[in-house]
């Protein structure tokens, strides 16, 4: 099986599965790179919804 990386919401930090409990963590990604980048790629989409919405008002 392939390697799964997931970020994890309390300790701020990439983890693999044996990590926190998956109510803690985003994921899975398939790289740790991605991984490390959840939190950048989260806010961009809550911009881009934001933005969808206030054209939708």
């Amino acid at each position: 099986m392939a390697a799964e990386y997931y970020w994890c919401l309390e300790h701020k930090t990439v983890e693999t599965r044996e990590g926190c409990k998956a109510l803690n963590r985003l994921g899975p990604y398939p790289t740790r790179e991605e991984a490390a980048q959840a939190m950048e790629k989260v806010a961009q989409r809550n911009e881009q919804w934001d933005a969808e919405d206030e054209r939708w008002d």
